[in-house]
């Protein structure tokens, strides 16, 4: 167990006021904890009050003596939460998603405003009418007959295609 320096002392147990000190602690200030892990915190979890304290006195006697609710009352006296209600799911998935949703959609809007602002339109060679035009001028000018490119596959005596070249594949 970790010693804390005596002087230290009164400033962390400012904090945890007139809760009794129960157990060690793991970190060298005692404070309370609901963990599933290590089921015993140092310190209880409220401060006494005369209810409390004649509820303790009334402890050390016979259990049977005591109400459920007094038992109850005294469990939330050390602790926060029982097992079942720190085993039991949150809602830390949906705010993580959230967040998650909102990083990743600031930069598609950031991109889409600066593609509407800042850059050109695409050039009319970009159309469909604008590539057929272009392959148009391809097939007239005899271009890249020899290497195999588009005009390879055009029969300039029947004026169609020998094979429909890979360019044209997409049939609407």
């Amino acid at each position: 167990m970790v010693t804390v320096n005596k002087s230290l002392r009164p400033l962390y147990r400012a904090r945890i006021g007139n809760r009794e000190v129960v157990g060690p602690c793991v970190s060298v200030e005692e404070h309370y904890y609901d963990l599933v892990d290590l089921p015993c915190p140092p310190i209880r979890f409220k401060e006494p009050t005369p209810e409390i304290n004649a509820l303790r006195e009334k402890e050390k006697g016979s259990w049977k003596a005591l109400t459920i609710d007094e038992k109850k009352k005294l469990y939330r006296y050390s602790f926060c939460q029982t097992f079942s209600e720190m085993q039991a799911p949150t809602a830390h998935w949906r705010w993580i998603l959230g967040n998650t949703m909102l990083l990743t959609s600031i930069p598609i809007v950031i991109f889409a405003i600066i593609k509407a602002n800042f850059f050109p339109p695409l050039p009319e060679s970009m159309s469909d009418q604008g590539k057929k035009q272009l392959v148009r001028w391809y097939i007239d000018s005899r271009a890249d007959s020899l290497d195999g490119g588009i005009t390879s596959k055009w029969d300039y005596e029947k004026n169609q295609w020998k094979e429909r070249p890979y360019l044209l594949m997409k049939s609407k």
